[in-house]
């Protein structure tokens, strides 16, 4: 009988160790399963702005948080049972230990021991009770954390879609008024085209048979011999008739463009290649934008609107020809007029 009890208590000894091992996984499963909500609500935090590809992570991590807590309810309700067993399996032991005490008259000292082996089992089984207990609690926790983590998706879901209808609200009024502006662009281009000719055809009248005035494209080419001297932006007598001219054209035309049409008479000097180094005029720069400034002035004085004009100096970077021949280069001294929007 003696082994017999003995060896009752060695199954039960080698029975205990592998509920505390259980018992063990599941907290550390549960503090791994907590840790993966708090890095899931960092990541929810953080990539709320990625739009779809943040909420397809969401979606991601929130499936297998769910496949994760089926495991856990699986696991917790294995737990129940070995509680269960072992529950029966103690009371078969008392039930063996009483019979056995009064079968082979143990003494007082054994039953004693035995009953104090028994309240200790009884007190560790109750503790256990009341650690699977907080397991559950915290499952049921995590179970209400992940319900509010998904009305939050599901709320951000409908902020993004309200967001991209009011996206695609803006992009198609955008489009309207882009078209707009292009139609009246164009009006206002086809308009100004049509002033430009007009403009053009009054100077040919004005300046008919004058062969050192030309036009070059879109604009009338002024030699600067024409209006200036040398080396110098003062116009000549012969020059400020020439302007003269041209400033009636401009005031004329200025009374037929409509004031919602932005135009501008564009005045350009331009030099030859041959660098200028005088105390007036420290390079042709200078001497360009002299000059183009110095016919802006006039054309003011003659009643053209200082707003309708615009003074630029080219220097001898933008000539007409190429080469360094006489005839090459003075083509390449000139004043430039050009009507044109702002």
């Amino acid at each position: 009988m003696a082994r017999g009890r003995s060896r009752r208590g060695g199954d039960h000894g080698e029975f205990w160790p592998g509920y505390v091992d259980v018992l063990s996984t599941l907290l550390l499963t549960v503090t791994f399963l907590m840790s993966i909500f708090m890095i899931s609500q960092y990541f929810v935090g953080q990539e709320s702005s990625g739009k779809d590809n943040a909420l397809r992570r969401l979606n991601r991590q929130i499936a297998e948080l769910t496949n994760l807590l089926s495991l856990e309810k699986g696991k917790g309700k294995s737990l129940e049972d070995e509680l269960a067993s072992l529950k029966a399996s103690l009371a078969s032991a008392l039930a063996e230990s009483e019979r056995l005490s009064g079968a082979a008259g143990l003494g007082d000292e054994r039953v004693q021991t035995a009953e104090t082996r028994i309240s200790e089992l009884s007190k560790q089984l109750g503790d256990e009770k009341n650690l699977s207990a907080d397991a559950l609690a915290k499952v049921d926790l995590l179970n209400q954390q992940l319900l509010a983590l998904r009305r939050q998706v599901a709320a951000l879901n409908e902020a993004l879609q309200a967001a991209e209808a009011k996206d695609k609200d803006a992009q198609a009024r955008i489009t309207d008024l882009g078209a707009r502006l292009n139609l009246v662009l164009a009006r206002q281009v086809q308009e100004l085209q049509r002033y430009r000719s007009d403009f053009f055809g009054r100077l040919r009248e004005l300046l008919r048979g004058r062969k050192d005035i030309r036009v070059v494209g879109d604009r009338f080419v002024f030699q600067s011999e024409v209006l200036f001297p040398s080396g110098q932006a003062q116009m000549t007598p012969e020059g400020l008739g020439a302007i003269d001219q041209l400033a009636q054209a401009i005031v004329e035309v200025e009374r037929q463009i409509p004031p919602e049409v932005d135009w501008v008479i564009q005045v350009d000097g331009h030099t030859d290649a041959r660098p200028i180094a005088s105390r007036e005029f420290p390079s042709n720069w200078e001497l360009s934008s002299a000059r183009a400034i110095s016919v802006v002035k006039y054309l003011i004085s003659r009643g053209v609107a200082p707003n309708r004009l615009v003074a630029a100096g080219y220097g001898e970077f933008a000539p007409l020809e190429a080469g360094d021949s006489d005839e090459v280069l003075r083509r390449n001294r000139r004043i430039e007029l050009k009507l044109t929007s702002r």
